[in-house]
């Protein structure tokens, strides 16, 4: 007689099944109150979705806000999830659709490609696509290509008005040059910048080389428009700009269907108007400085767009002396042997009694920068593995804590101004001593804003070298050891070069290292 044995199911194995991490990725793509309720709309959506789910974990939410999906580059919450995702801290992604994650195809594909190697998949809603099916990447690839041409088609419309405002002159300069701020849609004058701008302008044509004037500007702690340094190409721009004689040139840069920008060389059509606005410097001035830069160039054997008036090698402008501070320019040397490159400090080439710093070979550099690389191939565990988990374990807590902290007195600080004002109206303080208090409340808000300015620039800093470790780091692991010199890796993770001496030389990696070499 047959006998029947009941099993019972093992619940345990059941439970201690782990459950899958599953992260969610938002974009709106512009920073307008609609769209900023779409985002509040998605991240409430997807936290409930996921959560709802008992075999799911909540593993994150990132999004960007005001941002446009054609780079993926630039969306800094994308890269964030990618880094989390080859850190083994998601299994599963989730996203609305392809046009929410790129409108890029290129990217698009990279993006799934990369996590499928890492066996992590995506999930679009709106498409019903799942990554996990290799047959969904003929059908994404299509759909994603459907996503690029709506957003071509968007930029099209908009480079129409563009262009259309470009005709009939009603073109808003947002983003003017140094010397001229935006006021309600009009390029005004700044009077401390605009005596900066004659300056220049006249230096140039007393015969001043550009890189003397930058020079000078950096000794006197002069910034540029963006807070920053300057350098010569800064000084030729600002030459070559016809906005200080109060015209206009618009479309002198466009952006092609890869949504790159270039110089327009006649490729579309440019327009021109006269009088826009309030001249810094006479037509007269502007042409004759226009016309003796021409003749440096000529004298060199130079002109604008010849590759030799750009950085044509990679060490161009990026060696610096360890003993002066100043950067190395590249001269063939003759030997017995026959001729060779080398690379000599500017100032050694200028007065050898100012810096002792000999001539070092191209050769050398190369053969030290193959041997570094080799190195951090071998070592990337010892070295950048635990410098990536010391930038994740860097909490930005404090600083985001003193940051609400400033806001507050800054806001106390406004009060006690308008408090001041007040009862200087009202006749219950003397001149003298509202005039110093206020002006010491004046000082303590800037201050502040200082602070709070570098407070934030810190934290901005932080993310590109934790992005730019995970990238170096994603490249060694599938790299092999090189015996020739490749100079888009260079160009790719070192930031400079510093000469210690003609035996030793350090590599100052983009991640933030700098690592030494002997030669």
């Amino acid at each position: 007689m047959s006998k029947t044995t009941k099993i019972n199911i093992n619940k345990s194995l059941k439970s201690d099944r782990p459950k899958l991490r599953v992260a969610a990725y938002c974009r709106v793509s512009t920073g307008s109150d609609a769209q900023l309720e779409s985002l509040e709309t998605q991240i409430s959506h997807y936290k409930k979705y996921i959560k709802s789910r008992s075999d799911w974990s909540f593993a994150g939410l990132y999004y960007d806000e005001g941002i446009s999906g054609t780079k993926k580059d630039k969306r800094v919450q994308l890269m964030q999830l990618i880094k989390d995702c080859e850190a083994k801290q998601i299994d599963f992604i989730i996203t609305k659709s392809i046009s929410r994650f790129s409108r890029n195809t290129t990217d698009c594909l990279e993006l799934v490609r990369k996590l499928l190697e890492l066996g992590i998949y995506i999930y679009f809603e709106k498409e019903n696509i799942n990554t996990g099916s290799m047959e969904s990447e003929l059908m994404l690839s299509i759909l994603s290509s459907m996503a690029e041409g709506e957003s071509n088609s968007i930029s099209d419309n908009n480079k129409w008005s563009i262009k259309r405002r470009f005709q009939n002159g009603t073109y808003i300069i947002s983003y003017p040059p140094y010397g001229y701020d935006n006021i309600d849609g009009e390029m005004v004058i700044i009077p401390d910048q605009e005596k900066i701008v004659k300056e220049v302008f006249m230096q140039t044509l007393s015969g001043m080389s550009t890189t003397t004037i930058a020079d000078e500007l950096n000794a006197k702690g002069i910034a540029t428009k963006k807070g920053g340094s300057w350098h010569p190409s800064t000084i030729r721009g600002m030459l070559s700009n016809e906005k200080y004689t109060g015209d206009v040139i618009f479309q002198k840069t466009y952006t092609d269907s890869q949504f790159n920008r270039h110089n327009n060389n006649g490729e579309k059509d440019m327009y021109a108007i006269e009088h826009h606005h309030e001249a810094i410097i006479s037509h007269e001035m502007f042409d004759a400085a226009s016309a003796l830069i021409r003749q440096r160039g000529k004298e060199k054997g130079i002109s604008k767009g010849k590759k030799k008036y750009q950085n044509r090698y990679c060490f161009s402008g990026n060696i610096i002396c360890g003993e002066c501070g100043n950067t190395f320019k590249r001269r063939i040397h003759t030997s017995t042997t026959g001729k060779y490159v080398a690379w000599c400090c500017n100032t050694h080439i200028a007065d050898i009694k100012s810096c002792s710093m000999q001539y070092i070979k191209d050769e050398d550099i190369k053969k030290a920068f193959i041997t570094m690389q080799n190195k951090l191939v071998y070592a990337r565990k010892q070295i950048l593995k635990p410098l990536l988990n010391s930038l994740h374990s860097n909490s930005k807590d404090n600083n985001i804590a003193r940051v609400k902290e400033i806001e507050k007195l800054l806001l106390q600080n406004t009060e006690q101004q308008e408090t001041l004002t007040r009862f200087r109206i009202q006749g219950y303080l003397d001149p003298a001593v509202f005039s110093k208090e206020h002006n010491e409340l004046l000082v303590q808000a800037d201050n502040y804003r200082k602070e709070m300015e570098a407070l934030n620039h810190t934290q901005s800093d932080d993310m590109t070298v934790i992005l730019e470790t995970t990238a170096l780091l994603h490249f060694l692991n599938r790299a092999s050891l090189i015996t020739e010199f490749d100079d888009k890796i260079y160009e790719k993770f070192v930031n400079h070069i510093i000469v210690y001496s003609r035996q030793e030389i350090g590599f100052a990696l983009k991640c933030g290292l700098t690592l030494r070499e002997r030669m």
